[in-house]
């Protein structure tokens, strides 16, 4: 967390997120994922979050880098399957920003992470059931406020098929966008999967969304803030602007 802190620094970026990666193995009774016996181990391993180590950790940081302002906060996968637990944990934690996010899908019986979703299903059936599943997250959990990487599965679209377009989806993206533009939550424009196109960021403008979030999905230190000037002048050229306060989402102009 030092290190991402000191990279953000050394951009000139005013304040950094640490959103780790909240995923469930043991759930509610509640959780949707228990009500449809759905098998959970979407990956061969998987880590929970140790969220005293963590939250100690960005206490340190804030008390080494007074200048950055440092958000606490969480990526929860699949949160509409496991909404009573992402929603306990929230709650107890108070996080400052929470994304939501879908890396695996149920199929056959069991969660399947949306790499192998590829393997399974022609290119463009993965990609369609991956946009439904997004649309079932965003209706089914109010426990984020931000839709992180809306098409996280194109980062695996493969190499045998077609170039990868986002007009041949547009129908689904646009389905995707005015469920999240109904909820009043934010878009994410992610700079880790390949970074969207001004026409796909317009169509969120016309589906009524008035916020965007950047995020790096760093990961890596060295990671912390890439592309955003190719985000930036993306979010502008779509009709985005820097909110009152460099704290803010971007707003539509």
């Amino acid at each position: 967390m030092a290190r991402n802190c000191e990279q953000a620094i050394s951009l000139g970026l005013p304040a950094v997120a640490f959103t780790d990666h909240l995923d469930f193995l043991d759930f509610l009774p509640a959780d949707r994922i228990a009500t449809e016996d759905l098998d959970p181990h979407r990956y061969g391993r998987m880590r929970r979050l140790d969220i005293d180590g963590y939250l100690a950790c960005v206490q340190e940081c804030r008390e080494r880098y007074p200048a950055l302002r440092i958000l606490t906060g969480a990526e929860i996968g699949e949160a509409h399957l496991f909404n009573a637990s992402a929603s306990a944990v929230v709650t107890a934690t108070g996080f400052d920003r929470v994304l939501g996010s879908v890396h695996a899908i149920p199929l056959n019986g069991k969660l399947t992470a949306a790499e192998d979703l590829f393997r399974l299903l022609p290119a463009d059936e993965a990609m369609r059931r991956y946009f439904a599943e997004v649309i079932a997250l965003i209706e089914g959990s109010d426990v984020f406020q931000v839709l992180a990487h809306l098409d996280f599965a194109r980062r695996s679209w493969p190499v045998t098929a077609a170039p990868y377009e986002e007009k041949a989806f547009e129908a689904e993206y646009r389905s995707v966008l005015t469920a999240l533009a109904a909820s009043g939550r934010s878009l994410e424009l992610n700079t880790k999967s390949p970074l969207a196109q001004v026409e796909l960021l317009r169509w969120w403008r016309e589906a009524g969304g008035v916020t965007l979030s950047f995020g790096s999905d760093a990961h890596q230190p060295w990671r912390v803030g890439d592309k955003f000037r190719d985000a930036v002048a993306i979010a502008d050229a779509a009709g985005f602007a820097p909110g009152r306060d460099p704290f803010d989402f971007w707003q539509a102009s």
